[in-house]
């Protein structure tokens, strides 16, 4: 377990966005929608990876500014290259300790990311300082113990052929990915109107291969894990999992990704 630990890897933004790039862009456009911050307001984007919910912000928020942070130089040099947009700029940086004065912004976003933060508390607090009074703080976390099905599949898989496996499943490790925690968290950083609410979006997978490949990148626990196993384990794992998932006539594998989001309003400095 701790070789595959040491396999989990956020570096390259070209084997992240096909494993979950491509469905967080779907959960992130939702999540928009539902904060629904009014039209030229500065935003932070805590965590940014690939830039796929600054993207989102520019596309759908009408932003005046978007500052991206990431702690992945990898990360940050592909969100650079493709995302292109003078309101915008990306930087390397650290979620629990943000290089940026009190209340410059008008929304500070996080997606996908507090469940990798050391003490997500910190990251909640540095987010919460640099938002203007009347600001929001929001987040969202994959489902990771039950409704993020793509890995659901793969751990629940995993763990039938190596029991040890439970150790490194996301929906085991991290507690935020639960609403009552997520909620929690944002209340104890003393954000008002606190709010949780589920997002789903159709991850539809055009056969097998293109929900296994990615899991061969190497971004993250269930790659990673898949990574450090040997060639014949990791075949085996993949057999398992192909005959657990909901396989069309056509080919096709039609699951669902659950986020859940938090968000919340400062009130004081």
């Amino acid at each position: 377990m701790e070789n595959a630990r040491r396999k989990e890897v956020w570096a390259s933004g070209d084997a992240y966005e096909p494993y979950v790039g491509r469905w967080s862009r779907h959960i992130a456009r939702e999540f928009l929608t539902w904060l629904s911050v009014p039209s030229k307001k500065r935003w932070l984007d805590v965590g940014c990876g690939t830039g796929a919910l600054s993207q989102t912000i520019l596309q759908f928020a009408s932003p005046a500014a978007v500052t991206g942070i990431d702690p992945s130089e990898g990360y940050v040099a592909y969100a650079r290259k493709h995302v292109t947009d003078d309101r915008v700029r990306f930087e390397v940086g650290d979620a629990q300790a943000l290089p940026y004065p009190t209340a410059i912004y008008d929304a500070a976003v996080a997606g996908l990311v507090l469940n990798f933060v050391p003490q997500p508390s910190r990251a909640i607090a540095e987010m919460a300082r640099v938002v203007s009074l009347g600001g929001t703080v929001a987040a969202y976390v994959w489902d990771y113990a039950d409704k993020m099905q793509l890995m659901r599949y793969f751990w629940d898989a995993a763990i039938a052929l190596d029991p040890k496996a439970l150790e490194l499943d996301e929906g085991k490790r991290f507690p935020l990915c639960h609403p009552e925690p997520l909620k929690k968290l944002f209340q104890e950083a003393g954000l008002q109107n606190v709010e949780v609410c589920a997002i789903d979006v159709p991850t539809v997978f055009k056969n097998f291969d293109d929900y296994w490949f990615p899991f061969l990148g190497g971004q993250g626990p269930a790659p990673g894990y898949a990574m450090s196993l040997s060639e014949e384990r990791r075949a085996a794992l993949r057999e398992r999992i192909r005959s657990t998932l909901p396989i069309s006539t056509d080919g096709s594998i039609h699951l669902i990704a659950r986020a859940w989001a938090a968000r919340g309003v400062k009130r004081s400095l």
